[in-house]
């Protein structure tokens, strides 16, 4: 999984609240068990009209937004199923945080599993960032995990909290398989420990 350490980008407004894993990758889109490839897909009904054109309405579609790499979104964000498929489809197209007052809670530990990561801020502070992300692509922001700090296109800065083992888990590019394998040393003396002591199994 890579690493999240700092991000500096462009931020995508999306002021929408309950914004279900079906809005975020449709049903349709969930016959594949690879990671790559959704982000053409991502809020598919959203970004696309009816003869598969692309909606110039629709944020991610907007010359300014093409390459967000930060989302900027309403409450209870991820709601609905608990398919992995969503944040495969968001790291695929590009988005690296999102920033929301709250998530649904298997999506947002999902989040992290995908090397995303979910900020949860009052609605205050929400609507200030929302506010700097729809000035467009000139006003970048920068996200400081190490730090817990959003820093605003005008140098404002706003503090967050997250889990210790989260943050690890993201500053270090673990999922579980790579927690897993950090324990490698002590799984291997225990297979062989286990060996001879039990030579029969």
């Amino acid at each position: 999984m890579e690493k999240f350490t700092e991000l500096q980008g462009i931020a995508a407004p999306l002021p929408q609240i309950n914004v279900d894993t079906d809005m975020i990758i449709p049903k349709q889109f969930l016959k594949t068990i690879k990671r790559s490839g959704l982000g053409v897909n991502l809020f598919d009904e959203m970004r696309y009209l009816d003869d598969g054109s692309e909606n110039p309405d629709f944020v991610l579609n907007k010359p300014a937004y093409r390459d967000a790499q930060v989302l900027v979104t309403g409450d209870n964000f991820g709601c609905g199923s608990s398919r992995e498929h969503a944040p495969w489809a968001i790291a695929d197209f590009g988005i690296r945080c999102i920033i929301a007052p709250s998530y649904a809670d298997i999506f947002y530990n999902n989040c992290f599993k995908n090397g995303i990561l979910p900020i949860a801020l009052p609605q205050d502070q929400v609507d200030l960032v929302m506010e700097d992300a729809e000035k467009g692509a000139n006003a970048r922001i920068s996200v400081d995990l190490e730090a817990q700090e959003i820093t605003m296109s005008d140098g404002r800065t706003l503090p967050f909290e997250i889990d210790p083992f989260r943050k690890h888990c993201l500053l270090n590019g673990l999922d579980d398989i790579g927690l897993t394998l950090e324990k490698g040393a002590a799984i291997d003396g225990f297979e062989t420990e286990f060996a001879q002591a039990r030579p029969w199994v």
